[in-house]
């Protein structure tokens, strides 16, 4: 890494250079995850922070941006003044020009794919759904093996290929939770915001 203007530059395309716990520091935030899906999903242009106070002020009150008081409004503006965005751009994640009041991601930050896993409500982590899913196909080997009704009635390549298109349809599924769903930037809305 490079250093200039005194902070860390990343020098990855891919957003390697973000380690894991600076990663993981960053989006321990929510306040941070809000203003970097924000930016991500407006492709890195650049925001004003007024901007993105007033979307991120709007995630976290649960109200429309023209429903926010003006206290919600600075008070989030200000915290990211002051706090986030500096952190933000002392890593490497955005660059904030305070004078002007616009940030932009760096180049690293809008290649990377940032995702958060966010589980509310009624929803199966993604890990039980599989341990289902292998419990299901040992329930399914041990019928065959065993020659138990219902197992003795279907044959082991119906049984296989009823296997393997579970598997596929639920590894799609998996994928598109991921990608669209839980990667930052992916939606309109946070991950977190979509699930209320």
């Amino acid at each position: 890494m490079s250093q200039t203007k005194g902070k860390q530059q990343t020098t990855s395309t891919n957003g390697d250079d973000f380690s894991r716990d600076t990663t993981l520091e960053l989006l321990s935030n929510r306040r941070r995850r809000f203003a970097l899906h924000y930016l991500k999903h407006r492709n890195g242009e650049p925001k004003s922070v007024s901007e993105i106070a007033e979307h991120v002020a709007s995630w976290e009150n649960d109200k429309s941006i023209e429903e926010l008081s003006y206290i919600e409004r600075k008070r989030v503006r200000n915290a990211l003044r002051q706090f986030h965005l500096p952190k933000m751009d002392d890593h490497g994640f955005v660059d904030y020009d305070s004078d002007r009041g616009e940030v932009r991601l760096t180049d690293a930050a809008r290649e990377a794919n940032f995702y958060v896993d966010s589980i509310m409500g009624g929803e199966i982590p993604w890990g039980v759904y599989y341990l289902g899913l292998s419990a299901v196909g040992m329930a399914l080997v041990a019928g065959l093996w065993l020659n138990v009704f219902p197992f003795s009635q279907i044959s082991a390549l119906t049984c296989g290929i009823f296997f393997v298109t579970a598997l596929a349809v639920s590894s799609l599924g998996h994928f598109y939770d991921n990608y669209y769903r839980m990667r930052l930037g992916g939606q309109d809305e946070p991950p977190e915001v979509n699930k209320r």
